[in-house]
């Protein structure tokens, strides 16, 4: 089996579709013949392309970093396209997608999509983002062979793009284990001149759709005991409004704004925090959530990251994505017993979400589509839409 995955970048500083294609993309090697990545180059080195071995990466340049908008090379695109035996969209809102969705109806091949919560529009660029789906976003979503769900909330942002709901599957989003064992929370302390308070800890980018806001203010009204707050992200516009929020509640020295995060250090950061805060307005399923679990670190989160089912088997608190409903989770979390959180979430997640175990039903899923095109069944090629 030949496998084509589609995204706009691997940038390490992206987080999101990008990591969970990096990941995806090399437990994937060990089970197909090849598995080629095709992307834009922005963010990209050769450390990242070797660290996708045996996995072949093909980049074409970005010309507009914002939108991911590649330079165009149909020849190039042809030619993955028809070497591969099935292909992988990920994501929704890309130039990148739709050329090799269009190269891929002209050559007869099937593919599955998986938007990772990108069918639901929200945040800059409304006006673009319905002009793309008139102009191919629907037909990519409504003619794949599968459509794949990473939660079961998800299911329902396909429906108004006409899919066949039959065609819908659920897959979660993984993690890799192994990424996630450097554990030196003192080198880490030491490196952002932290010192020895506990602190909870914010992950990802400084932007509205993450709710860094939400937590900066619940965490000021809440200013509990000892603890300081640390966000770790590139900032997309967000810092200077935290900052004087934080100076308005009279804990700037207690709130920290570290950057970007590498590997090692994401992981040492998530030994060494208290616990984790997701505060997010929106986002389909989130994969440090499942990071923090890997390290047995307990997640406070909103109902809108696709992963409610922490609160049920006992790993942290779900709560609204408002600054009460944060202000309550904190309350809550804080005045519980935060190791056996962790070490129930960690359970959880190496049972269920580790990559060896959910790849495989990927390959599962890839395999139903290419047997339905082979017989005549209702994969794209074998339906005469092409």
């Amino acid at each position: 089996m030949r496998i084509l995955n589609v995204n706009h970048s691997l940038d390490p500083q992206a987080g999101g579709t990008a990591e969970r294609t990096r990941q995806m993309s090399r437990f994937l090697s060990r089970h197909a013949e090849q598995v080629t990545i095709v992307i834009t180059d922005k963010g990209l080195n050769q450390a990242v392309i070797d660290s996708m071995q045996p996995c072949r990466v093909v980049a074409l340049r970005c010309l507009n970093e914002r939108f991911y908008v590649p330079q165009l090379s149909l020849k190039l695109i042809n030619k993955v396209v028809a070497n591969a035996d099935i292909i992988h969209l990920m994501g929704h809102w890309g130039i990148l997608n739709a050329l090799v969705y269009l190269a891929a109806r002209r050559l007869n091949k099937p593919y599955v999509v998986c938007p990772a919560g990108a069918l639901v529009s929200y945040g800059r660029s409304a006006y673009i983002k319905r002009a793309f789906d008139s102009a191919v976003g629907r037909d990519m979503i409504r003619d794949a062979s599968r459509g794949i769900a990473i939660t079961e909330k998800e299911k329902r942002d396909f429906e108004k793009y006409g899919i066949d709901l039959s065609k819908i599957v659920v897959l979660p989003n993984g993690i890799d284990p192994d990424d996630l064992k450097d554990d030196r929370t003192q080198t880490f302390r030491e490196k952002f001149k932290l010192g020895s308070n506990p602190f909870i800890l914010f992950l990802g980018r400084l932007n509205s759709i993450k709710g860094p806001d939400l937590l900066l203010n619940a965490f000021g009204q809440v200013q509990p005991n000892e603890y300081h707050l640390v966000f770790a992200g590139l900032d997309e516009g967000e810092r200077a409004q935290l900052e004087a929020d934080a100076e308005k509640f009279g804990i700037g020295k207690r709130v920290h704004f570290i950057g970007h995060l590498g590997p090692a250090e994401k992981s040492q950061a998530l030994y060494a925090c208290s616990l984790l805060a997701i505060p997010s307005r929106r986002e389909a399923m989130s994969i440090v959530a499942l990071e923090a679990g890997a390290t047995a670190t307990p997640v406070l989160l909103t109902d809108q990251c696709g992963f409610d089912e922490i609160e049920e088997i006992g790993g942290g608190v779900v709560s609204t994505p408002t600054i009460e409903g944060l202000k309550y989770g904190l309350q809550r979390m804080l005045n519980d017993d935060l190791l056996a959180m962790g070490k129930r979430l960690q359970a959880h997640c190496l049972k269920h979400f580790a990559w060896d175990a959910v790849v495989k039903k990927y390959v599962h899923v890839y395999q139903s589509v290419l047997d339905e095109t082979t017989s005549g069944g209702n994969g794209a090629s074998a339906r005469g839409e092409l």
